[in-house]
């Protein structure tokens, strides 16, 4: 496997791979920024693009899985 194949938890992933992750739009996005109880990860900026930290995405998907497995 070669190195651009693997990830790092530091890694950033733009908005662009974050919708194709979880297949939705900017605007779903937009509300789950909105929404405090949901807790996804706030987005940094760098020169206006948005990006996120792989690891805190991963986080926010082990905390939605915990959630369904209590329910």
């Amino acid at each position: 496997m070669n190195s651009r194949t693997q990830r790092s938890p530091e890694d950033m992933l733009p908005a662009a791979q974050v919708l194709a992750r979880y297949q939705v739009s900017d605007m779903t996005i937009f509300r789950w920024l909105k929404d405090s109880c949901l807790g996804f990860p706030q987005p940094i900026r760098i020169n206006g693009r948005r990006y996120w930290r792989l690891a805190d995405l991963q986080a926010f998907e082990n905390r939605q899985a915990s959630k369904k497995e209590a329910a």
